[in-house]
């Protein structure tokens, strides 16, 4: 088992920001799902496109919890990041934030993913080809509780 997260550098872009330029709630998730695309990209070969066109497996969210901390704005450099809090039979517990080059928490999301089969549409248990890999992003156990 590991801690580390899976991490990433992004430029706050003008498409992201509303007319104050700061960052668009909603463009958060946009970010975040393209951190989970790449992650995925990077725990198995097939990447995430393979995941669900040749494996049929299924990630839906099935809950999500979004505290904003401190503001985005246009051209900051922010370090997205994706830390594992459990990996249960059939879900993931994750915890996503978004932390300025400063250091200043901007936003963080917990979130609840479902594998899930995209033939049946059923939930199904986390493949171990994916179990195995994730577990090197397991939070400790202080982080994982701490919301």
């Amino acid at each position: 088992m590991g801690s580390k997260l899976y991490t990433t550098e992004h430029r706050i872009r003008f498409s992201e920001c509303d007319p104050a330029g700061i960052v668009f709630y909603p463009q958060y998730f946009v970010l975040f799902n393209d951190l989970m695309e790449q992650w995925i990209d990077s725990l198995i070969p097939e990447g995430f496109s393979g995941l669900i066109a040749h494996k049929k497996v299924g990630m839906p969210t099935v809950h999500l919890e979004a505290d904003f901390r401190s503001i985005s704005q246009m051209g900051d450099d922010v370090v997205l990041s994706i830390g594992v809090k459990h990996i249960g039979s059939r879900s993931l517990q994750l915890r996503l934030q978004c932390v300025g080059k400063d250091g200043v928490l901007r936003m963080e999301v917990q979130q609840v993913i479902v594998t899930t089969s995209l033939v049946t549409h059923q939930a199904i248990e986390v493949p171990e080809f994916l179990r195995e890999p994730m577990q090197q992003y397991l939070l400790p156990a202080e982080e994982a509780l701490a919301n």
